[in-house]
């Protein structure tokens, strides 16, 4: 069987968040690029259980990305991994980067491709969809837990109000959250091996983006708290009319 696991770069969240070109850029100087938790928690790490009860899986990891990508891409093989690759493109649109994971994975003819649930920078949620659709095979979201037997898989997955649990048989792409795995910390032994291990940087296809990014806007300052006293309740309500515009 072989595994493909969608990696993505994304700002630490503690990073102080800016634009430049009038608001058209994100602006990355001095910002801490971490692999997106979605990822790395519970995407990468299930895939390496499966490895890990079956030694003969293939597990490869991808990228879409310049040279700047190398660093959160080896982080991802010393958690586990046979080998990565890296497209060498860079976009802010989902379809293109979309179409740049699927022509890696109809070369490699993998069985299973997970990718998180979305990234917390952009939250788009729409890599995983549009990838099953390039291939034309089974897309399951938002996956809490996997089972693989054979050729098929047990998924539960989070909807409104609850849990569904599927089959589908692979091959098949799947988008991980919370409850997938549990988080892994590289040990010694796996930084040190990510350094040998295989990172292949392929050519981007030619694919036209569908969008563009025309600005960014940061989210309006909190006002400060405005106390009122319990027995006035007409301030209070006049309040929750007026400027909070909850009643």
């Amino acid at each position: 069987m072989k595994i493909l696991v969608c990696i993505s770069k994304t700002p630490d969240t503690t990073s102080k968040i800016a634009f430049k070109n009038n608001n058209a850029q994100f602006e990355d100087a001095g910002v801490q690029w971490i692999i997106n938790p979605y990822d790395e928690w519970y995407t990468l790490v299930k895939a390496i259980e499966l490895k890990e009860k079956d030694p003969s899986v293939i597990l490869h990891l991808i990228t879409v990305g310049g040279a700047d990508c190398d660093a959160i891409i080896r982080k991802a093989l010393a958690l586990g991994g046979d080998e990565a690759i890296r497209v060498d493109t860079e976009s802010d649109d989902s379809y293109v980067i979309a179409s740049q994971i699927a022509a890696v994975a109809k070369e490699g003819n993998y069985d299973l491709i997970f990718t998180g649930k979305e990234t917390i920078d952009y939250n788009g949620s729409a890599i995983g969809g549009m990838l099953a659709a390039k291939l034309q095979v089974p897309y399951l979201s938002l996956a809490t837990q996997f089972e693989l037997n054979g050729s098929e898989a047990k998924v539960t997955r989070e909807i409104e109000g609850g849990e569904e649990v599927d089959a589908v048989t692979l091959p098949a792409v799947i988008s991980c959250q919370k409850g997938m795995a549990e988080q892994r910390i590289p040990n010694m032994r796996g930084i040190m091996a990510a350094r040998t291990k295989p990172l292949k940087v392929v050519p981007p296809v030619a694919i036209e983006a569908l969008t563009h990014i025309v600005a960014y806007e940061l989210p309006p300052a909190k006002a400060g708290v405005k106390l009122v006293p319990a027995d006035d309740v007409a301030t209070l309500v006049k309040l929750l009319h007026e400027e909070a515009k909850v009643i």
